[in-house]
């Protein structure tokens, strides 16, 4: 399928989009990319630099020169034989056409006519580049590839830091025999897309040198949910080959797009990968694998202004493309340069059904033997097999979960047939990850020592259903599967929110039916992200100080305590191991806390997220690392000291002032002005108004930048002091938990107690209905938080007759409550 008008080399200015038929998808985004941001820079001379994309310059070799060389060297009919006989369910057939194929185009000769303009184009672009031989990047680029429907990624081959006349010429040839590599046959077969009628066009580009900075890929939406108001950027020291490889675990960025187009510096959060590994250039060509610095490994492989920047380009991207984008970039580690190397659109969150909302849930009490990092929602059983390179493919059987270091595109046609995937390393844009979505199988990349861990045949159950932490069980566990058509869903006149514990399924939860988070709890944040008790932070060098010293006895602010030096040291070593990349120690834990509520305030903007205080009890507290050093033994914890006394207590004060900070640089550095805050366990009016003035030394004052303080409705002095409480807050989120055990007597704790009562009693009833009337009188705002509605619909349905302005529900628990309120209002 020739091309009529004959042009076998084209310069990147000279292409467009409308070019994929001649040069490919690769090319053609490049092409589009390069005019369009040479053209804007041309509209607008007082843009600054870093403000539009830079693109590496390059050609391409269209499709007609595919054709060409077949014909020249006589293969087309060579080729139609060769596929005659090819049996698409065998895989020995599928290595046999392959390796037959790809021979057949490496033993043939360029035309002299068509090597002659390949290397008057490259001389060309040497003399741009000031280099007698241009080190550059030979890439694929297929006539079906990069499309909405298949992306095609790493089906064909690329061949890096490619120098002078001779290897040239052999690195395209490579590549026209790429077009037969098992894996894109068997890409191919699956996606219907003819072997023979279609073509391959190469790309010759200027090499950014990476190698001596750093290179990754970035999504314009979460490659997990589909969630579309954030950049994901995945970054690693030296050239992208490794990422994409899947051979380390990336560092990860994400970016919030709404508050960064608004002037925030809006990167919620960053994730410390292990880059272990780094390809540089290797002598005479190529790339070679030289292991990273230790030192080098703690840092980020790109900064927070340089992830920022990227973000910006790729929302120009991807407005330009007008759908969501994989993009790659490389950074220049001489110039210091940003480059973005090739844009496609995004082809599996994309393309889902945004009206069909898909729930699984694990049915367990079992702990998992395995973490890792989720790709996908779903969940599923099999039998592992281990797989330690791509020589044993051939054991592997259908239906088996593959269990391999990492996968490379020589693993696809296995991959098809695997139930799941798991992998040693790799991040979420590593290639297992890719592939695993594409397919749409649940797989769990960086889990470090799954192929130590596991032996073959044995029965295990992995589980993406919780956001981005993947887990994986010994044998077969239960688990629902729940299908829900979000285009049915009524209209009820009250707020459904959601209550969320984890930051991880933020993006997932936020698809819900909802207009908000009602109750974003920090102790979960700080439970398992931090995992240190913030005075142990605070005052760790005096602690460390201690360690060191003869006494035993530890006097720091507020406190006088006796410890074992032995053990004090330990507690430092643990503290260090967690916290090795901050000086500041406090630091680790603001950064952490932002991140997780960020996160959160995110996923679910422009909606409010109230955000409570952090409410551990002392018994909580103490399990937290160092807390045995802070906090005592309380007999009652539940009455003890928790929530709003801790805040302006001078011993806990300063622990307070860091989670003010993190709101603080939620609201104002990542403009998540969203954010709300409530206060928890207020005893008296008076509690309220000092915790109001500790936050108003923190630089968090009530009303100011519409910040809204809400107070916790859940003793009976908030409801029998309503009025006096609404007068010093914005209004009250009502805990039926706690109300139901202050109202009854019962320690919720207590399983014994709990055939008692409830929050179906009169008497906590009648409580809610007060809070509720009260708040509607005050025009203040009203809405519940507890368990109760969750667990009880004739609950929910009560606190909507009763005209509550919100209900917050555990997200398992959102549309079936939905469902059953709609049909108590007909």
């Amino acid at each position: 399928m020739e091309i009529k008008t004959i042009q076998y080399i084209l310069w990147l200015e000279e292409i467009s989009k409308k070019d994929i038929a001649l040069v490919g998808g690769k090319n053609a985004s490049l092409g589009e990319m390069f005019s369009r941001f040479a053209q804007l820079k041309a509209q607008s001379p007082n843009l600054k630099a870093e403000e539009v994309p830079n693109i590496p310059n390059g050609f391409a070799i269209s499709v007609n020169a595919y054709w060409h060389f077949l014909r020249f060297n006589h293969l087309e009919e060579k080729l139609h034989k060769l596929f005659q006989d090819f049996q698409p369910q065998n895989f020995l057939s599928l290595k046999q056409t392959g390796k037959k194929a790809r021979r057949l185009i490496l033993e043939g000769k360029m035309p002299p006519d068509l090597e002659e303009e390949i290397f008057t184009a490259y001389q060309k672009l040497s003399q741009q580049y000031s280099q007698k031989e241009a080190d550059v990047a030979v890439r694929s680029s297929a006539t079906v590839e990069d499309t909405k429907q298949s992306s095609f990624a790493g089906q064909m081959e690329s061949y890096l830091n490619v120098k002078g006349k001779k290897e040239l010429i052999l690195a395209v040839k490579k590549c026209m025999a790429s077009w037969f590599t098992d894996r894109a046959i068997a890409y191919r077969q699956a996606k219907g897309v003819d072997h023979l009628k279609n073509g391959i066009s190469v790309g010759v580009i200027k090499m950014v040198r990476s190698d001596r900075g750093s290179s990754g890929i970035m999504f314009t939406l979460d490659t997990e949910t589909g969630f579309a108001h954030i950049v994901l950027i995945n970054a690693i020291y030296g050239v992208g080959e490794m990422i994409v490889k899947g051979r380390i675990t990336p560092d990860e960025f994400i970016v919030f797009k709404p508050t960064l187009k608004a002037g925030y510096e809006a990167l919620i959060t960053k994730t410390l990968g292990r880059k272990h590994y780094q390809y540089i250039y290797a002598k005479g060509g190529g790339l070679k694998k030289m292991v990273v610095g230790k030192e080098k490994q703690k840092t980020f492989s790109l900064s927070d202004r340089e992830a920022l920047q990227l973000s910006r380009w790729a929302m120009l991207i991807e407005e330009h493309y007008g759908a969501p984008q994989d993009i790659e970039w490389a950074k220049d580690g001489e110039s210091g340069q940003l480059f973005i190397v090739q844009s496609r659109p995004e082809t599996v969150q994309s393309l889902k059904n945004r009206l069909l909302y898909e729930e699984y849930q694990i049915k367990t009490e079992q702990k998992p033997v395995l973490e890792g990092i989720a790709v996908g929602e779903k969940i599923v059983t099999g039998n592992a097999r281990i797989i330690e390179d791509v020589s044993k493919l051939s054991q592997f059987q259908s239906g088996e979960i593959l269990i391999t270091r990492m996968t490379d595109p020589d693993w696809v046609p296995v991959m098809r047939q695997a139930a799941g995937i798991i992998t040693d390393e790799g991040g979420k844009t590593a290639h297992a990850a890719i592939i695993s979505r594409e397919l749409g199988i649940p797989c769990i990349v960086g889990t470090k020592n799954a192929t130590r861990l596991f032996k073959n045949g044995q029965e295990i159950t992995i589980d993406c259903s919780l956001g981005n932490k993947g887990r994986i069980f010994l044998g077969r566990v239960a688990f629902e599967k729940k299908e829900y058509k979000l285009d049915t869903l009524p209209d009820l006149g009250v707020k459904i929110m959601v209550n969320m514990s984890s930051a991880d399924s933020a993006f997932r939860v936020a698809m819900l039916p909802q207009q908000g988070v009602g109750l974003a709890r920090e102790e979960f944040i700080i439970a398992e992200k931090i995992r240190i008790h913030p005075l142990a932070l605070i005052y760790y060098e005096q602690l460390k100080n201690y360690a060191r010293a003869k006494t035993e006895k530890i006097n720091l602010p507020g406190f006088n305590i006796e410890y074992s030096r032995t053990k004090l040291a330990q507690i430092i070593s643990k503290i260090d191991e967690l916290t090795q990349t901050y000086i500041d120690k406090k630091e680790y834990f603001v950064k952490e806390l932002a991140e997780g509520i960020g996160k959160i305030g995110a996923a679910f903007w422009p909606h409010p997220v109230i955000v409570r205080f952090s409410d551990f009890k002392t018994n909580e507290y103490r399990q937290l690392l160092g807390g045995e050093l802070f906090e005592a033994q309380e007999e009652n914890p539940m009455l003890g000291w928790r929530g709003a006394s801790r805040y302006y207590d001078e011993k806990f004060k300063p622990a307070f002032l860091l989670e003010c900070k993190a709101i603080k640089r939620v609201r104002e550095k990542f403009g998540l002005k969203n954010v709300r805050v409530m206060v928890p366990f207020c005893r008296t009016p008076q509690e309220g108004e000092k915790v109001l003035s500790v936050m108003q030394q923190a630089g968090l004052e009530r009303g100011k930048e519409d910040l809204q303080v809400y107070v916790m409705a859940e003793l009976p002095s908030n409801v029998i002091l309503a009025e006096e409480f609404l007068q010093i807050f914005d209004g009250m989120s009502i805990g039926s938990n706690d109300l139901t055990q202050m109202v009854l007597g019962i320690d919720r704790d207590n399983a014994d107690l709990s055939t008692i009562g409830d929050e179906r009693n009169k008497a906590v009833k009648a409580m809610v209905k007060k809070v509720i009337k009260m708040c509607r009188e005050k025009n203040k705002y009203c809405g519940i938080c507890g368990q109760a509605p969750s667990d009880f619909p004739e609950f929910a349905q009560f606190l909507m007759q009763e005209g509550i302005e919100s209900i917050s529900l555990n997200p398992d628990t959102v549309i079936k409550t939905i469902f059953h309120l709609a049909k108590t209002k007909l």
